[in-house]
């Protein structure tokens, strides 16, 4: 049986210079695909709310949803960290609420939970790494907040942004978050950000200078019927089965030499 990784390996992979690979899951079957392939942690993302149920966001996806979906990841996966988000209303109330919930993902097989939101949720953060969960923060385009920001938008465009994301990621560092998302912000920033804190920072939408990158399953073999974001580029274009457009993902994003220019945003 093959040791399951860490955050003390991501760690590693950040100090040697070479990239995380991050990729979204929702069953046994591709978690086990995504696991040969490489990719080194398996997010259970609240995105099944659009690409698995049909729904226009992320916020009708219920923590029994979460749960399910984490169970049969957990049964595919081997080797990659299992990282399961915290949906809408799960955890905002109150760092109990969160641990409560937090710990229903675990049971299920996570093996670190995501959460959304800046210096309001520090706290909650150092809560749950100090009673034993490990913790992925989100900050900028952060979906369960879509009603707030006015849609789907680039965040980090203005200085006043930039530098409350900086400051917010220095923060969610100093709770204890083991790893940083950055969704749909500068590519500049993105590296500030990176260059600014010690934990890997994963991008999607966030310039090629991040630890690593992660897209939605269905954005890169492309049969997601839905708009289609710039940051997504089609790996099953050219890959004769899924198995091997997800090795061409993983290489890629090894390689730098995915994303590219065009998957990414500028602060202009």
């Amino acid at each position: 049986m093959e040791k399951r990784l860490t955050t003390r390996h991501l760690d590693k992979l950040r100090a040697a210079g070479e990239k995380i690979v991050m990729l979204t899951c929702y069953d046994a079957t591709f978690a086990a695909v995504m696991d040969a392939a490489g990719v080194e942690i398996l997010l259970v993302g609240d995105s099944l709310g659009m690409v698995v149920q049909g729904h226009d966001s992320t916020l009708p996806v219920s923590m029994e949803q979460m749960v399910y979906h984490t169970q049969c990841v957990a049964r595919g996966a081997k080797k990659a960290i299992v990282l399961a988000d915290l949906p809408f209303g799960s955890y905002q109330e109150s760092p109990q609420q969160a641990f409560r919930n937090a710990a229903l993902l675990m049971a299920a097989g996570a093996q670190m939970v995501k959460l959304e939101g800046g210096a309001v949720m520090a706290a909650t953060v150092e809560f749950l790494v100090s009673r034993g969960i490990p913790v992925c923060s989100h900050l900028g385009l952060t979906p369960q907040s879509v009603h707030t920001l006015g849609g789907y938008r680039v965040q980090g465009r203005l200085e006043a942004e930039q530098a409350r994301m900086i400051a917010d990621a220095k923060l969610h560092q100093d709770a204890g978050s083991a790893l940083l998302v950055l969704e749909a912000v500068p590519r500049e920033l993105a590296k500030q950000v990176t260059d600014a804190i010690a934990i890997p920072t994963i991008g999607i939408g966030a310039g090629v200078d991040c630890s690593g990158q992660v897209l939605v399953l269905q954005d890169m073999l492309d049969i997601y019927p839905g708009r289609k974001a710039r940051f997504v580029r089609n790996f099953m274009q050219g890959a004769p089965t899924i198995a091997a457009a997800i090795e061409n993902y993983v290489r890629a994003v090894k390689d730098q030499s995915f994303p590219a220019l065009e998957h990414t945003f500028s602060a202009e």
